[in-house]
């Protein structure tokens, strides 16, 4: 059988009876809760006393037994003292009982009426933001040729992503891609894309990479990790009023215009890249442009050259002054657009040529004939500086 008469009487409160229309009620249930606990401090005062006369009793036993095992003093003395102790310590264990007692009758309240079998506190804190390393400029490209390497499908996928519940289930997927190096690609791609003239797909992505800048910046207002604004972001865009969505779109329009503007930029720079690339292919001996060098020659030398009549352009230069023709000369062999003795230079590569074709008496009548017309054919290629004087 179990004994239930132990709930009979419990104080569960100090103001649960009703009470008579002209007794004041309030200080009534002040005056019982005050009362109770006084009690309680009573009671509380009581269990201290007895537990520090306790453990002086424990102390004086122990001395006088001890000296008593060694003989220490007066043996009848001691053993008076012993017993004098003792009688203190049935009273005590006689006072513990009366206040076992006490304390069973004592109706249970709202202090006493249970007990904590554990107590455990957890105080959830969100995570920081995390520190800004010190890493070098090389190290920092390092880390971003790192990141497009393991995860630049995962970057295109959530470029790719039209709804805003999508995208914030992508990214609490991949919770690894909420930060810098994923806003640095989308900034790329959207440049590239429109460099390709991909304008709607271009605007698409850019509308992605401003979502997560703005949950970067609501991570660094924050002061926490930039993963625990997935959740809070979405849920503000969906719901945010005209004025924050207004300001959103037009941050979105004012980087659709940085990024056509770059990729203007870029375009530019390659095609003068190319440009420069063409021009030095061109460069001649001595490191000038032969279309810079021919558009800076007078006229009566433009046709000359446009003509390829050589006779003409050794008298055009005999007719002008030495200096100037000396100049323009120069200009054109380290550009060039002219080669001294190339007469010469083709009948040795020729001679060269014919030397794996033909037997000993037939090669030396061919150079023989090449040479000969080496001097005597006036072609323009063969004029030098040297004809000016």
């Amino acid at each position: 059988m179990v004994d239930y008469s132990k709930w009979k009487n419990i104080e569960i409160s100090d103001d649960e009876d009703d009470t008579h229309p002209n007794i004041d009620t309030p200080s009534l249930f002040r005056w019982r809760h005050q009362a109770r606990v006084e009690r309680m401090a009573e009671m509380d005062h009581e269990k201290d006393e007895l537990k520090k006369k306790r453990q002086s009793y424990q102390a004086r036993l122990m001395d006088v037994k001890e000296r008593i095992s060694k003989k220490d003093g007066d043996e009848e003395a001691l053993k008076k003292e012993l017993e004098k102790i003792e009688a203190e310590g049935k009273e005590l264990d006689r006072i513990e009982s009366e206040m076992i007692k006490k304390e069973k009758k004592t109706p249970w309240n709202v202090d006493t009426i249970s007990k904590p079998g554990f107590e455990k506190t957890v105080i959830n804190k969100k995570a920081g933001r995390k520190p800004d390393e010190n890493l070098s400029e090389e190290e920092r490209e390092q880390r971003m040729k790192q990141f497009v390497k393991e995860n630049e499908k995962l970057c295109q996928q959530y470029g790719m992503l039209r709804k805003y519940d999508d995208s914030k289930r992508f990214l609490q997927e991949h919770l690894h891609l909420v930060g810098e190096e994923t806003a640095n690609y989308l900034v790329i791609w959207s440049i590239n894309l429109e460099m390709e003239e991909k304008h709607e797909l271009m605007a698409h992505v850019a509308h992605q990479c401003i979502c997560m800048q703005y949950i970067l910046e609501l991570a660094k207002q924050l002061d926490v990790d930039p993963r625990a604004c997935v959740s809070s972001f979405f849920s503000k865009i969906q719901h945010c009023h005209p004025e924050y969505r207004a300001q959103f779109d037009s941050e979105i329009e004012g980087f659709k215009g940085r990024i056509q503007k770059r990729a203007q930029e870029k375009i530019q720079e390659a095609i003068a890249q190319a440009e420069e690339e063409e021009r030095k292919e061109r460069l001649g001996p001595g490191g000038l442009d032969p279309a810079d060098v021919f558009e800076s020659l007078p006229d009566e030398l433009k046709a000359c050259f446009e003509s390829r009549d050589v006779e003409l352009l050794q008298k055009t230069i005999a007719a002008m002054p030495v200096d100037v023709a000396k100049l323009h000369m120069k200009r054109c062999v380290d550009s060039g657009l002219w080669v001294p003795n190339a007469a010469d230079l083709e009948g040795d590569k020729k001679e060269e040529d014919d030397s794996d074709d033909v037997a000993g008496g037939e090669e030396k009548t061919d150079d023989a004939k090449s040479k000969s017309a080496a001097k005597e054919e006036p072609i323009y290629t063969g004029v030098s500086t040297e004809d000016v004087d």
